[in-house]
């Protein structure tokens, strides 16, 4: 059974919380003792259960009646297991919206039937793209409000097929609903007639995602293995996950950034010994060659080299409320591999909500831009376009130690 991981994205109020209350909630996902908690929490009298109340767990959340960090919650069905983050709607929360758009397979979009398509969807789908998700889902909520509207569907999905251009989704799916009253959510709806298609339950269930294999082998060292014992006398592993493609015994492969060649004389996973490792495979590594390798290394086939070197351009998110500093020096982690870097320039600044490039003397908070990076040593890495897996990485305040910027390498 596979994870779904998704996440939802709107406007302020345009019912976020309450579609994922929603979900959980018909699906019987809630437990027996949190019901009655929120039961208790329900202050509005027509209403059993304010199902908001369910993924909006902080307490300022509730008394503003918004959603403002990024919210996780679990649950599964028959058929498929999911992860939800739901993300702030507010333009000055957008670095909470990368955060949990950066391991999502999908993203849903929600649009206010009464509103239509805001410049908060577009911002919010571009987000989206930028982060490569390829999955859409739109759903046209508060349907009930429009009287069930067939028109009103229609006008939104045509607005919303004007500006997917723009976009790098490579499937968008629309589907109306009502998160309130739970039209098309789990169970369809008798007043939508003319929709033809699957709820959104059924749509999470069923959506194909590509396999993110990239057959690009990338595996970084994350620790030595050299115990020096009676036992163990000669051995000298190196531990860490394969991030992406396969690994077998036999292959030709690099070690950067010392561009030594080598091959692969065992693997271990779990302490057996084993003759092919795929992605996601926690395993020990074996080399033909007694090579000065430390943490942070990649070990990588000699077919297919990643990029490396001292000089970089990648899209920065700042997540700090201290603006950027050109030529400070900063800490850039890229998993295991930690260098100094300095922020040699500014090229352009995106202005997320006219889908514009701007010219820019400066990046603060929540601003996105593209960078040019110096680093003291080389960095081996992937555009994040074509691997996202070894493409990202975060700076880092050397004298706070703040997460201050999202990385994605171009």
């Amino acid at each position: 059974m596979n994870t779904l991981k998704f996440i939802t994205a709107g406007n302020v109020d345009d019912g976020k919380s309450t579609l994922i209350g929603r979900l959980l909630y018909d699906s019987d996902s809630i437990h027996t003792d949190q019901l009655g908690v929120l039961q208790k929490q329900t202050k509005q009298d027509d209403v059993d259960i304010d199902l908001s109340l369910i993924t909006d767990g902080l307490r300022a959340e509730r008394e503003q009646g918004i959603t403002i960090d990024v919210a996780y919650k679990y649950f599964s069905t028959l058929k498929r297991k999911f992860i939800i983050a739901d993300a702030p709607g507010h333009e000055q929360y957008t670095r909470n919206m990368i955060t949990g758009a950066s391991n999502s397979d999908l993203i849903i979009i929600l649009v206010d039937a009464r509103k239509g398509i805001t410049t908060q969807t577009k911002r919010h789908s571009s987000l989206g793209s930028l982060m490569g998700i390829k999955k859409a889902i739109i759903a046209i909520n508060k349907i009930d409000l429009v009287d069930y509207s067939e028109d009103v569907f229609n006008d939104i999905k045509t607005g919303y097929e004007d500006i997917k251009g723009n976009l790098n989704f490579d499937e968008i799916i629309y589907i109306p609903v009502s998160a309130l009253k739970g039209d098309n959510v789990v169970s369809k709806s008798e007043f939508t007639p003319w929709y033809n298609g699957d709820t959104l339950l059924s749509t999470l269930e069923h959506i194909e995602l590509e396999s993110g294999e990239n057959t690009s082998a990338r595996f970084q060292v994350q620790w030595v293995i050299r115990p020096k014992d009676d036992e163990y006398h000669d051995y000298r592993g190196y531990a860490g996950k394969v991030l992406t493609g396969t690994y077998e015994v036999g292959d030709k492969v690099t070690i950067l950034p010392a561009n030594i060649e080598t091959e692969i004389v065992k693997l271990e996973k779990h302490t057996a010994t084993i003759n092919k490792a795929v992605a996601g495979d926690n395993i020990v590594i074996h080399l033909a060659d007694n090579i000065d390798i430390s943490r942070g290394d990649s070990i990588v086939k000699s077919s297919d080299l990643p990029q490396s070197g001292n000089s970089l351009s990648s899209w920065i998110c700042w997540l700090d409320n201290q603006p950027l500093q050109l030529g400070k020096t900063y800490l850039l982690q890229h998993r295991f591999k930690t260098v100094r870097v300095k922020v040699q320039a500014i090229n352009k600044k995106w202005d997320v909500n006219q889908w514009l490039f701007n010219e820019a003397d400066g990046i603060k908070l929540n601003d996105i831009a593209q960078i040019a990076i110096k680093t003291n040593q080389p960095l081996t890495y992937d555009a994040f376009e074509q691997n996202s897996k070894s493409g990202n990485a975060i700076l880092v305040d050397e004298t706070t130690y703040n997460t201050v910027g999202a990385l994605m390498f171009l």
